[in-house]
């Protein structure tokens, strides 16, 4: 066996996120993911072919904040994480969510982790 960390760090995105009335209009969110990835054996092959690709969790995430509002961070998490873990290679997966802009001297967020 083989494992693997693959990390989408720092993704933005703009998205309705929040429970109060000024977070109706869209706000910056910054996106962290880390995948522990599991594949049968060393890699054989340079191809993309190979391994995760981590083009579908950036895509998955832009669906969801696009899709709809959501009110907590702890929900969004969620849905993050089962994104990536729709692929049976992920084993484990922490999700970082950071509302950016909330305060002007601090950020929020939220991290969970789950697994197999």
């Amino acid at each position: 066996m083989a494992e693997f960390t693959t990390i989408l760090d720092g993704f933005e995105v703009m998205m309705r996120l929040g429970i109060h009335p000024h977070e109706v209009a869209p706000q910056r969110v910054v996106v962290s993911v880390e995948m522990t990835v599991m594949y049968s054996g060393p890699l054989g092959e340079d191809a993309i072919e190979e391994v995760l690709d981590y083009d579908f969790v950036r895509t998955g995430i832009r669906a969801l904040t696009a899709e709809r509002p959501f009110a907590l961070q702890e929900t969004l998490c969620e849905a993050i994480a089962g994104l990536c873990l729709a692929d049976e290679r992920v084993r484990r997966v922490k999700v970082r969510t950071v509302k950016a802009d909330v305060y002007p001297d601090a950020r929020v967020g939220c991290e969970i982790v789950r697994t197999r």
